[in-house]
């Protein structure tokens, strides 16, 4: 099942995202899971959330792999949103 991971970030946080970036895409390499993902972006091009889709079996296997990226770990995110996707186009 694919899942998307849709994550704000708190105000003024950039800092915290730049920091723990190496981290971050680290773990999408080693868990492998990750089918596509990038930063969601504020009107002057600047960093303030993020988009991923998962393949994972469950949702409690999606809200694990969240809970243990080094963004959510570091406090980065205000809130995140998880919802069941499918593939339709691309």
């Amino acid at each position: 099942m694919r899942y998307a991971l849709m994550c704000t970030d708190k105000a003024e946080a950039l800092q915290t995202r730049l920091d723990n970036r190496e981290s971050h895409l680290a773990y999408i390499a080693e868990t492998g899971v990750v089918e596509m993902a990038g930063p969601l972006l504020d009107e002057a091009g600047k960093m303030i959330g993020s988009l991923i889709i998962i393949e994972v079996e469950t949702r409690a296997d999606a809200e694990a792999w969240a809970t243990n990226d080094p963004y959510a770990k570091a406090g980065l995110f205000a809130k995140t949103r998880i919802e069941a996707w499918k593939k339709v186009i691309g």
